[in-house]
């Protein structure tokens, strides 16, 4: 048990040191995130995701976003809709740390940063909402990024 910490301690020593990126900065690198990145660019939404957090991203591929309904991306993209476009991608942030670690084994529900709740379930496959998580824990400085397949649209 001893040695299980001691190793645990040190991994985490080793990815909170290395990183050197925010949450932002890692999203672009990817290349996948392209959509919720603009997006939270049209809203403003960049700086604060830039800021020293901590938050968790449930962030949304670009081919998640291209399984929404037809015209329902280019409607929330309108300039009249930026209110709405704003609560989508608020809807995908929660305030702190998250990690699979934290919630593996557990039902639980998350409050968003708009106000909203997402349900997640990781008995068995990590589920937000109807969304799959399909890669946790993509480290950042000011926080974590969990990949889903899926844009999660508040109630």
């Amino acid at each position: 048990m001893t040695r299980f910490i001691i190793v645990s301690f040190i991994m985490v020593c080793a990815i909170s040191t290395a990183h050197t990126k925010d949450l932002i900065e890692t999203a672009a690198e990817t290349g996948t995130f392209n959509t919720f990145l603009m997006a939270a660019r049209n809203t403003g939404m960049i700086e604060g995701l830039e800021s020293t957090g901590p938050w968790t991203i449930f962030a949304p591929t670009d081919d998640a976003f291209a399984q929404l309904p037809p015209g329902e991306l280019r409607d929330l993209l309108l300039p009249q809709n930026l209110e709405k476009l704003e609560a989508v991608i608020r809807h995908h942030i929660i305030a702190g740390e998250v990690t699979s670690l934290d919630i593996l084994g557990k039902r639980l529900e998350a409050i968003t940063v708009d106000g909203g709740v997402l349900l997640i379930d990781a008995t068995k496959d990590i589920m937000v909402d109807q969304a799959r998580v399909v890669k946790a824990d993509v480290i950042a400085d000011n926080g974590f990024i969990h990949v889903i397949d899926t844009v999660i649209l508040p109630k």
